[in-house]
């Protein structure tokens, strides 16, 4: 048997596929574990597919004047931030219409009890389970619906995202094996770098969030190059000098984060930031973290207000993107209409 026969997705194109819901204030950590990425993955030749999720959003309410503004305030991210929509495809799901299509399909795949493990689903409907949405329930085979569709291979996720991913490989391969057909891959989850995870300037143990109270423990997307900096100056820390090796880091979690900060910015790996900084106090070391953010998040604060300024250029990108979107939906969906035994006269 040939290598290429014993790889799942070897009949499968190469494509990349993830997506950000446009919930709103996005920060350092969203350009870090996904946006900059985002952009890199497409000087390696794959196809990226990127969606700005707004069918998700809505599983809990919304203003829907706050939505569209989220919406192509994401838009305005991705861009600002290196994602080329002629090198990429961007647009924002209910556009493309067969998303739900095959998320209603693949309803009747998915299990119950998968969708019981779900521990996002807990999380955020905490003690009120019985009064959030089916929506907010069922979501993770939307999810599902959203990679298949394209018949994506790999998907970049943080952490926290991989299960979504893990049950999409489920949903595929139940699929697959419920209709004696091999039609959609298995998709990767793609977990890479040092600052996947980033975390709060004002506490090291919990993840930066555009939902924390205090917005010092953040850097948000929309922040200008003064506050950028004056944000990493008054970032917690411990009166120790860095450590030169990355074992001295471990019980040092505000320590750890902005350095992996530093390292991700610069596209290094943590170790060299010790072996440039290891020694030095935070005296030294937050300057030049703060003359490296500035450097690199300013630029893209500048540029999503310039776009921002011009909403219906942003709505065209989307549409355009949308449009070529579903020139690769309709027929995975056409097909897996086929499979199921519906019949489709038009």
């Amino acid at each position: 048997m040939s290598d290429d026969a014993q790889t799942p997705n070897a009949n499968f194109k190469p494509r990349i596929f993830s997506g950000i819901q446009p919930s709103g204030g996005l920060t350092l950590g969203n350009y870090l574990g996904a946006l900059k990425r985002f952009a890199q993955k497409q000087d390696e030749g794959i196809e990226t597919i990127y969606c700005l999720v707004d069918l998700h959003a809505i599983t809990v309410w919304q203003d829907p004047e706050a939505l569209r503004r989220n919406t192509r305030e994401a838009a305005a991210a991705f861009i600002a931030s290196g994602v080329d929509p002629k090198r990429s495809i961007l647009f924002n799901q209910s556009q493309v219409s067969a998303h739900a299509e095959l998320a209603w399909l693949l309803n009747c795949v998915a299990r119950l009890g998968w969708m019981n493990r779900m521990t996002q689903f807990k999380d955020k409907a905490g003690k009120n389970a019985e009064k959030a949405s089916l929506g907010l329930y069922a979501y993770p085979a939307l999810m599902a619906a959203d990679i298949l569709l394209y018949h994506a291979t790999m998907v970049p996720v943080g952490e926290d995202q991989k299960q979504h991913v893990e049950l999409t490989r489920d949903i595929a391969a139940k699929f697959n094996h419920d209709f004696k057909t091999e039609f959609f891959p298995a998709p990767e989850p793609l977990i890479e770098g040092a600052a996947t995870r980033v975390m709060s300037l004002r506490d090291g143990t919990k993840k930066m969030s555009k939902s924390d109270p205090s917005d010092a423990s953040r850097i948000n997307l929309t922040d200008d190059a003064g506050t950028i900096a004056k944000k990493i100056r008054k970032a917690v820390t411990d009166p120790e000098p860095l450590p030169s090796e990355l074992d001295g880091l471990k019980d040092r979690p505000e320590a750890r984060n902005l350095v992996n900060i530093y390292a991700a910015l610069a596209d290094m790996t943590p170790a060299q930031v010790l072996g440039e900084f290891g020694g030095e106090g935070f005296g030294k070391f937050k300057p030049a973290l703060a003359e490296l953010a500035v450097a690199k998040l300013a630029p893209i604060s500048d540029e999503m207000t310039r776009l921002m300024n011009d909403p219906a250029e942003i709505d065209r990108i989307l549409g355009d993107g949308a449009n070529r979107a579903d020139e690769i939906a309709q027929p995975i969906l056409a097909r897996t209409l086929e499979i199921m035994g519906m019949i489709r006269s038009r």
